[in-house]
Parts: C-alpha cells; structure tokens; sequence
C-alpha cells in the first residue's frame, strides 16, 4: 500500500498522472493551476480542456500531460468552502475518489495530489487532509498504486493539526537524554532488552550454579514470530487485515511466518503493533521480544509512544504527524 507525503512543486513529479485543481469552467486561475498550465503548455492544454467544457464541483476529467513529466493531468474541480454545511466534504471527497479511479481506468501506476481546495478555495487544512487520508487509505486496500501527496510549503500547511502542539509539549518532557543517564546510569545510545527472568532472579540462580549458561538460554522468552502469531490468534484478527494493516505484502509476511527466528526492524515491529491495535505496553512487550525499547532519546520513539499512548492507530495521520516533525522514516510507503 504505497503512499508518500512529499514537500515538491507537482508539475516535477515523476509520476504517470499529477491532479490538478481545476475550475468549473474550461479557465485557469491563480495558484498550482497556473503552474500547471504554464509548465504544460498553456495553449495546448487550455485547448483540451475547453473540449471537456463544463465540470460541477467534484467531477474530474482527464487530459495529456503535454509538456509535463506525467503522461496525464487529471482535473478535479474542488468546491469552494463555506461553511462546511453545504455538501463540500462530499464533493472534496469526490474529487479524490474519482480521480483516483479515472487513474486506475488509464492504467496509472502513480499519480501525485496537491491538498484539494486548501488554499484558495478556504477548505481548512486539518479537515481536508483527514479527508485525503481517508480516500486514500480506501483504495489502497483494494487497489495497487503509487500515491504522492504533495506540499509545496511545508511550513505553510501542519499536515497533522492542532495535535502537532500536544506532541510537541510531550517531546519537550520527555526528551530528556541528560535524566535517563542520572536514573540509570547509562544513556541511551543502546537499547536494553526485556528478559522474562529479570536480572535480580538470574543473578540468584547463575550465584547458585541452579542453571548453567545452556539451562538460561533454554528460558528465553517467545520470539518476534511467535508473539505475533499469539496475538493475531487471540485477537481473531484475519491474516491478510493484518499484514495489509501493516502496509506489508504477502510475500514479506510469509517469510516472517516461516521463520520462528525472524528478526524484524524496528519499523516493522512499530507497523504491526498499530495494525493489531496493540496498547503501549503490549507494543513495549512486542519490541522487547525483537530485541527493542522505546527510547526517550529517539524523537521517532517517543512520537510513537505518544500515539499508543493516545491509541492513534491510523498509519497516514501517524505518516503526517512524523513529516510535521521532520521524520524521514513512514509507515505508509515502505
């Protein structure tokens, strides 16, 4: 399920069919749409889309690309906000539904979006990506295809909302790599592994020879593979809602499935802990049997913590609170 956010100019995108924003009548205007006909060609474009003629507010159509790097532009006509109350969610709704599946019709391998209707148009920025994610996520459950969603000016749009302050705060109190080292006397270059005998009991039992090194390794806990499997199991979850929750393919979960000794990455024991809708210490617990801890002198870490805290479990919002904290790493695109 590959989806990517990207701070770019979309009339450089590489993909075979970019959106654009586009008025009801065969006209362009200010903003991207201009963009987008000066770098393809005005006249040319201009032409096409005057045999198209009129579009209402949430129908698309499909014209080359001309002098673009896509093959295609497809033209949504976004509705104008006014107050929320006279159908623009559905209408903005369509624009993304019906653009991506004229892309599919054309055989589209990717296709980049700009926010629809966020800028000029008035359509608040939180609420219209809510409703981008929300499209988005749809299709590519079902559907295979490379989706970009592009942003100009990253500091003019805050992808994930008025949460960006509370994480933001919660960082601020627990990036404290300076008292991690004055309560356990170590810093957090490396991550200490969970056992399920704990030091105090091990060292009891090494100090009275009752186990010898064979004996210690022989109580080691369950695996990453085997961990996993138990609570697929004990949630009744199907497979397949799984790992597509995971933003994994088939292939990719088969091999951790016929492997007992699977060793994860960290990201991927994150993707299925969020897939499985796990609580934060059941997702510390899944760490640990993949030999990992949270640690609060990782930024990633600790806006993970917070969203298990906060069980946030959708992947896009997770992927734009991670852009709005300039992460490099996303669940969505791997």
């Amino acid at each position: 399920m590959p989806f990517r956010i990207v701070r770019n100019d979309i009339t450089k995108m590489q993909v075979d069919a970019i959106v654009n924003t586009a008025n009801e009548e065969p006209i362009y205007s200010s903003g991207t749409d201009t963009a987008v006909y000066a770098v393809a060609g005005a006249e040319e474009l201009l032409n096409a889309r005057r045999k198209i003629g009129f579009l209402n507010e949430g129908e698309v159509a499909i014209t080359p690309g001309f002098n673009l790097v896509a093959k295609y532009i497809i033209h949504a006509v976004s509705p104008f906000y006014e107050d929320g109350n006279n159908g623009e969610e559905e209408k903005l709704r369509s624009c993304y539904e019906k653009s991506l599946q004229l892309a599919l019709e054309n055989d589209c391998k990717s296709i980049a979006f700009p926010l629809i209707a966020t800028g000029s148009y008035g359509y608040p920025k939180a609420e219209g990506m809510e409703i981008a994610l929300s499209v988005i996520h749809n299709f590519l459950m079902k559907e295979d295809m490379m989706i970009y969603l592009v942003v100009f000016d990253k500091e003019a749009v805050r992808l994930s909302g008025q949460i960006f302050e509370d994480i933001e705060a919660f960082i601020d109190e627990n990036y404290v790599v300076e008292k991690h080292k004055m309560e356990y006397g170590f810093s957090c270059e490396c991550e200490r592994i969970s056992m399920d005998l704990n030091d105090e009991d091990l060292s009891e039992m090494v100090r009275r020879k009752d186990l010898d090194l064979e004996d210690i390794v022989k109580n080691v806990g369950e695996t990453f593979q085997q961990q996993l499997f138990r609570l697929i199991d004990e949630r009744g979850r199907d497979e397949v809602e799984v790992y597509k929750g995971a933003c994994k393919d088939k292939k990719f979960f088969y091999k951790i499935r016929n492997n007992v000794n699977y060793q994860p990455s960290k990201h991927t024991v994150f993707a299925f802990a969020l897939s499985l809708r796990l609580t934060l210490e059941e997702t510390k617990d899944l760490l640990a049997s993949a030999g990992f801890a949270l640690s609060p002198s990782s930024r990633f870490d600790l806006i993970m913590q917070y969203v298990f805290e906060q069980e946030i479990y959708d992947m896009y919002k997770i992927d734009c609170i991670l852009y709005d904290f300039g992460e490099e790493k996303y669940f969505s695109c791997e």
